[in-house]
Formats: structure tokens, sequence, C-alpha cells
């Protein structure tokens, strides 16, 4: 199982090939990386592009605990040198927290345990 973050959705979004084949497999992605994926597309293109991606991936989107984000909190406090997002970190804690390859292309990811690093 993958969870995607934000890189990966824009990256499926834009149709790169390289990233379209994530959306074969099993994957989800966290409530939280969805409301930045929406946000980020309705800026970019309208609102209805934003909600034609909330319909298409809302199956694959689950919930984080409390306890999820206050680790990636503590995750991020870690991690000052590099530029984690609040986004991110939650993402990248809920991947290793249920054993699922975190998907990114985000280089503060690169060489991390339990990620899946694709870019462009």
């Amino acid at each position: 199982m993958r969870c995607l973050d934000t890189y990966a959705l824009m990256e499926v979004s834009g149709g790169n090939p390289k990233f379209s084949l994530l959306m074969k497999e099993d994957f989800v992605i966290t409530d939280p990386t969805m409301a930045e994926f929406y946000i980020i597309i309705r800026k970019k293109h309208d609102d209805q592009t934003a909600q034609y991606w909330h319909k298409r991936l809302a199956p694959f989107c689950r919930p984080v605990t409390r306890q999820t984000l206050i680790n990636a909190l503590i995750f991020r406090e870690e991690n000052k040198k590099g530029e984690v997002s609040i986004f991110d970190a939650v993402g990248y804690t809920f991947a290793i927290e249920n054993e699922y390859a975190f998907v990114t292309g985000d280089k503060e990811f690169k060489n991390r345990e339990g990620v899946m690093f694709l870019q462009k």
C-alpha cells in the first residue's frame, strides 16, 4: 500500500505517466493532504476542477488520529533543518504508522526510510 502526498497528486493530476501508474495500485491519501491538494488545484484551475479531483479521490482518503497529528508535529519539530510542511509531516507519519510507502518527490524525504521517492 502507498500513501500519496500532494507532490505525487499534482503530478497525477498533470498527467505525468511516471506518477499516473500509481493510480493503478493500492493507495491512500490522508484527509489533510486531500485538503491541501484541493486548495492548490482550486488556485491553479478553478472550483470545478478541484471538485472533480475531490470526487475522484474521495474513496481513497483516510482520516488521521489526533495522536498521528501530534506525532507528525513532533517529527516536524525534530526535522527543523528541512522544510517539511505540516501536510507532508502528517502524510509521512501516517504512512510510517501504517507501514505504507510514502510517495513523494519532495527533496526533504529523499533517502528517508519508508519513502518511495519519485521526481518529474
